[in-house]
């Protein structure tokens, strides 16, 4: 690899104080500590299937709830995401998988075209996974789509446990971007009939 994909980004806010590394090229190394131990979890699972590595550390208002936390960290890491990537010349732009995790099914599929956009199709049974509130998944994708100006189209074709279908959608978008974000040989620009995304 030429030119190192890795970028940093810190931010602090009254509600939060988050810290991110993110290489885009690397083993799936990962280093998190949110306060929420769901959320963790997740995070580690999308650096291992992604291969990224990432350290990540958030101290939030969690005596008020977990909401700040988590979009505050998509925020955080979308925006990291996006100064990893640079210019976007040579990456394949699009990624997609659909991910089987016991009875549950999940698709994901990415544009890294400059446009934020999430399409989101999925409920969930139960509130809460530990002490993470399961209407924060969408939070959080919505908040990287924005910050990292992507196309994330995420769907759940089946499934019935909570935890599986959280856990699929994570290891799906961490597949799903790390075929967007791969290096083609054979494009020798940006991956656009315009010249620009």
């Amino acid at each position: 690899m030429a030119t190192e994909r890795i970028a940093e980004f810190s931010r602090i806010t009254k509600e939060t104080d988050i810290k991110v590394k993110l290489n885009l090229d690397g083993s799936g190394k990962c280093s998190v500590d949110t306060g929420v131990g769901f959320f963790d979890h997740m995070l580690d699972g999308f650096a291992r299937h992604g291969f990224f590595d990432l350290d990540l550390t958030c101290k939030g208002d969690l005596l008020v709830d977990c909401h700040h936390s988590i979009e505050d960290t998509g925020i955080c890491l979308g925006t990291t995401m996006k100064k990893a990537l640079g210019t976007k010349q040579g990456i394949r732009r699009y990624g997609s998988c659909i991910l089987p995790m016991d009875e549950t099914l999940v698709l994901c599929a990415v544009d890294l075209c400059n446009r934020p956009y999430l399409n989101f199709e999925a409920t969930f049974d139960m509130e809460r996974v530990g002490y993470f509130d399961t209407e924060m998944v969408r939070e959080f994708f919505y908040a990287i789509s924005y910050t990292a100006g992507m196309n994330i189209h995420i769907k759940v074709l089946d499934g019935s446990n909570t935890h599986h279908i959280i856990e699929a959608m994570f290891k799906a978008f961490a597949r799903a971007l790390d075929e967007a974000t791969s290096i083609d040989p054979r494009i020798s620009d940006i991956m656009s009939t315009k010249g620009a995304l």
